[in-house]
């Protein structure tokens, strides 16, 4: 039995492009929400330490 190739799908330079430009379409937003949450949790720590010391003072 002879193996037969796949002729469906040719990856050619432009279809491995433009899936690499997709994928990172949608891997950088998330780097600005993983941003975005950062700050948020770091301003609550800040709250937090603040209130500590209005408590202890």
């Amino acid at each position: 039995m002879r193996f037969q190739q796949n002729t469906w799908f040719k990856p050619t330079p432009r279809i491995l492009a433009a899936l690499a430009f997709v994928f990172a379409m949608a891997v950088l937003p998330a780097c600005n929400t993983v941003e975005g949450a950062g700050e948020d949790i770091e301003a609550a720590g800040e709250g937090i330490s603040g209130a500590s010391r209005d408590v202890r003072d």
